[in-house]
């Protein structure tokens, strides 16, 4: 018999017409992940010990999988999964109403029904799918941002990677003789 591999950490935030998922493991080679209207795929292995992890996820309610994307990123596997139905927020992700350890709520990126669009809190959605691509084989992962850096989109995640800021311009020994003589 073959044993159940361990479920990877899950963050979800929803919007009117997004639901907002992040699975939380890091360095992930070769996924398999297969989009449903009623539910997620997920299998990879990944993390600093580079194990197998699986999860399947029956969604409270259906999305659009066409209109649905992803990307694989260096820290975490990013979606945002459309709706079928916009409106009223889902009561919860996940159809059983079973509290699962695994999967927990993203307030980064959470909005509640009630909040303005416009506020701008968390990320920008529409930059986030622009910068994800499609699903499937063509869309997803590293050649989706080397498509769009290659178009001459925004700033992509990935294409160049953090900057460390210049400490040159710091004054430090100015500021040093400033200062009294310890007694």
């Amino acid at each position: 018999m073959s044993e159940k591999l361990p479920p990877p950490g899950c963050l979800w935030a929803q919007r009117p017409k997004h639901i907002i998922l992040s699975i939380q493991l890091t360095d992930v080679k070769d996924p398999i992940i297969k989009v449903e209207p009623s539910k997620l795929y997920f299998k990879g292995a990944g993390g600093t010990e580079m194990k197998m992890h699986e999860v399947e996820m029956e969604f409270f309610k259906n999305i659009d999988v066409e209109k649905s994307k992803y990307a694989v990123r260096p820290r975490e596997v990013s979606f945002v999964l459309e709706k079928v139905e916009e409106g009223p927020y889902w009561d919860r992700l996940l159809a059983a109403k079973v509290k699962q350890p695994w999967l927990r709520v993203d307030f980064k990126n959470w909005k509640d029904e009630d909040d303005d669009e416009d506020e701008g809190q968390g990320q920008d959605l529409e930059e986030m799918m622009r910068q994800m691509g499609g699903l499937g084989a063509g869309g997803a992962g590293a050649g989706a941002a080397a498509a769009a850096a290659a178009s001459g989109a925004g700033p992509q995640i990935g294409t160049k990677g953090y900057q460390r800021p210049s400490l040159d311009d710091l004054d430090i020994e100015d500021e040093e003789d400033d200062m009294p003589d310890l007694e």
